[in-house]
């Protein structure tokens, strides 16, 4: 121990064990220095929610968590309602923030819920992070759950990945009682909680129906007379936290002004165009050989098959001599393949190819994605070719109109492109498109 009288013999000290050359680089290097994820969301969820904080929340993050714990304080002194708005794009931090304010809140003692429009992401966070506690799973719930809910029953509803928000909750299964008092599914959630939160990414709206953008709920809130706190998450920590990766998707995809760039990878993450679907195949097996997880993903431009009657699958996507099946449909897995809400997450899923459902809110080490023919590049501009998908959502034409087909078919790609930590391999089926990604994706020269 040195004492402050004794500071000169502390500095002897240190030189005693420290190199001899001067630090002030080391330093700077340090404070400039990149900040990066260390750890996947779900494999420390169940901590995160039940024990402790296992995320650093930083900038933007913390100024989100802060505020909603003070509107929270405020909500129950004041006797007040407050809409918060977090906005941002993939690998913002948008569900890290979602449970550490769960696993806080809850920790606190107040009464407050997680819930998504995604099956397989509250399935997935009901085994996780609820695994071994039934009180755990039961914050799980889904954004059509509070249609008969006690108005602000609860102190705070967090709902993450609002950009899946409905226009109604209603549903085939609804019954009729309810049904005949319905109301947008928006005033619902509004209802449910002193402080709702809305973490959301505009460019992930990929359904008919959805109405998750900050303006529609800005507008449906001003409408009830409710005061929004909204905040924008700039970071990007997906992707190897480049947001040089998230800005080239834009660009590429035409959801970002300035047209399609060429991509260079950087140390932290890489892009590649694989020559065939068996060589995009094999990269990603040789990755899983290192310890990491893969997937491969496609656009909805296959059928999509029943198993047969012994289980087994069928192999729906098939080019050239390549093939594979979808993910499992429904709840129950089959010999060597997980139920649908898991195959992003569990042991078996790289054996099938996912769509943008099961994929969307979930992250791998490394992504595999098949463009398929419903949007290739012609000349110097993108066509959507609605006439080979066969996402049954976008059938009728009275209710996606072509403009509406191409705006979501747009965001269904860019969401299936930013789901890697470490990298993406590009396919395209189609070969001028193909030829259009090679020229972009590190060219040579």
């Amino acid at each position: 121990m040195f004492t402050g009288q004794r500071r000169a013999d502390l500095h002897d000290w240190l030189r005693s064990r420290l190199a001899p050359d001067s630090g002030v680089r080391a330093a700077d290097d340090l404070l400039g220095s990149h900040v990066a994820p260390s750890r996947q969301l779900l494999t420390v969820a169940a901590q995160e929610v039940r024990e402790r904080e296992q995320f650093v929340l930083l900038d933007e993050q913390r100024v989100a968590h802060e505020l909603v714990l003070s509107e929270v304080r405020r909500a129950r002194e004041a006797d007040t309602k407050t809409v918060v708005v977090i906005a941002g794009g993939p690998g913002s931090g948008k569900s890290v923030i979602a449970l550490s304010l769960l696993g806080d809140l809850a920790r606190e003692g107040r009464t407050v819920m997680h819930a998504t429009g995604s099956r397989s992401f509250t399935q997935t966070l009901r085994q996780v992070a609820g695994k071994g506690s039934s009180r755990t799973k039961s914050l799980f719930a889904y954004f059509n759950s509070f249609m008969t809910a006690e108005k602000n029953g609860l102190d705070v509803l967090i709902l993450d990945e609002a950009h899946r928000l409905r226009l109604t909750s209603v549903n085939r299964y609804t019954r009729k009682e309810v049904r005949a008092v319905a109301r947008p599914q928006v005033d619902e959630l509004f209802d449910a909680a002193r402080v709702p939160v809305f973490l959301l990414d505009q460019f992930q709206v990929v359904r008919p129906g959805e109405m998750g953008s900050v303006a529609e709920i800005e507008a449906h809130a001003a409408a009830r007379g409710l005061q929004v706190c909204q905040i924008n998450l700039q970071a990007q920590f997906r992707s190897g936290g480049s947001d040089a990766y998230l800005d080239w998707v834009l660009r590429l995809l035409g959801l970002r002004d300035g047209g399609p760039v060429e991509w260079r990878d950087e140390p932290t993450f890489t892009v590649e165009v694989a020559e065939s679907p068996e060589a995009m195949t094999a990269r990603l097996e040789a990755q899983i050989s290192q310890g990491m997880n893969a997937r491969i993903t496609a656009g909805y431009c296959w059928p999509w098959s029943d198993p047969r009657s012994d289980g087994t699958l069928v192999d729906d996507v098939v080019i050239g001599d390549w093939h594979r099946p979808w993910n499992v449909r429904g709840e129950r897995g089959v010999p060597g393949a997980p139920p649908s809400a898991l195959w992003a997450t569990v042991e078996g899923g790289f054996g099938q190819v996912g769509c943008v459902y099961t994929a969307q809110g979930f992250e791998y080490s490394w992504n595999g994605v098949i463009l398929g023919p419903d949007l290739v590049w012609r000349d110097d501009r993108w066509v959507a070719r609605r006439e080979h998908n066969k996402d049954p959502d976008f059938r009728s034409r009275k209710a996606v109109d072509d403009a509406t087909f191409d705006r979501l078919v747009r965001h269904v790609y860019k969401v299936l492109l930013t789901r890697g930590m470490a990298g993406t391999l590009l396919y395209s089926v189609d070969p001028e498109t193909q030829d259009r990604l090679r020229q972009l994706v590190n060219p040579a020269g």
